[in-house]
């Protein structure tokens, strides 16, 4: 836990230090906070107001200081602290990567276990065919058609917005999907490799039923990798699903993410870009700790190192 602990924070300290870096490498941030017929004594207060005028490393310093106390700075559109704008946002973003990790699983799982069961079969063939459409579609334009059929020409959802679970259904199905194809495809490559062991032959020898064979033993030592999959998955999800966001215009991190970006409002930018990568290295060492409680075996050899 400390090893990974160190990892993650030193990490994070990477990625705070970048977007400072980039930050001031795209221009002088005060030219975005004044007008164009701005004379340069505006410019100059300017600087002095925001501590524009210090050395680059006094600066950092005072940036850093600022990130660790929560102190994200002021949008310049909204003239509100950055911290309070995401607040608004990550709830939404946080609904809609629960419900998208809930499909990835459900469907992802289980066409994965039904493959890997019936391998060489027509319901593998059909299986791994879903999968390639699903990881092979883009998510604009899958996203564009569940508008046009299920909200244009049904009318049975609503084509965008926040609200109740209509709302939130094309949503997690395009974002959901896309991730559930690659755990179909990892769960069935996985439980392959399972099935073929000899402790899974013993088991069936002893008269255990297949469903116990493969839910008791197989799924759980399968699991690892699906577990990462799914763990670096929801990391993704949580820092914004730009594309899907958009498109459905969901009031999440990744849409705020956007009308900074449109906008030049680079503290939003920077803040959004340093809550995503906190949640993101917050989640794998979530999954990393899950490792021991999946696989005993692995808490033996940390043991041991």
């Amino acid at each position: 836990m400390i090893r990974r602990l160190a990892f993650s924070l030193t990490a994070m300290a990477g990625v705070v230090t970048i977007v400072f870096v980039l930050l001031h490498a795209t221009g002088d941030p005060a030219a975005l906070l004044v007008t164009q017929d701005a004379t340069q004594q505006d410019m100059e207060a300017i600087r002095q107001e925001y501590g524009l005028d210090k050395p680059l490393l006094v600066q950092y310093a005072r940036f850093i200081g600022h990130v660790a106390r929560g102190d994200l700075g002021y949008s310049y559109y909204y003239g509100l602290p950055v911290t309070e704008l995401i607040v608004e946002h990550i709830g939404a973003t946080f609904e809609l990567a629960v419900a998208s990790l809930a499909v990835a699983i459900v469907l992802g799982v289980a066409l994965g276990m039904v493959a890997a069961v019936r391998r060489g079969s027509g319901v593998d063939t059909a299986a791994m065919t879903v999968a390639l459409l699903g990881t092979s579609m883009p998510s604009f334009w899958l996203g564009l058609l569940l508008i046009i059929i299920f909200g244009v020409k049904l009318g049975w959802l609503p084509v965008s917005g926040f609200g109740g679970l209509e709302h939130l259904i094309m949503p997690a199905a395009v974002l959901g999907g896309f991730y559930a194809a690659q755990v179909t495809r990892l769960t069935r490559t996985s439980l392959l490799e399972v099935l073929a062991q000899d402790y899974i032959r013993t088991g069936r020898a002893k008269g255990l039923t297949g469903t116990v064979v493969l839910c008791k033993h197989a799924l759980r030592n399968a699991a690892l990798p699906v577990l990462t999959v799914l763990g670096l998955s929801f990391g993704q999800m949580l820092g914004g699903a730009i594309i899907v966001e958009s498109i459905f215009a969901w009031p999440g991190m990744g849409r705020l993410a956007v009308q900074a970006v449109l906008g030049r409002d680079f503290p939003v930018v920077q803040g959004a870009t340093i809550i995503g990568a906190a949640v993101f290295l917050t989640v794998n060492l979530a999954v990393d700790l899950t490792y021991g409680w999946v696989d005993p075996r692995l808490r033996s050899f940390a043991q041991r190192t």
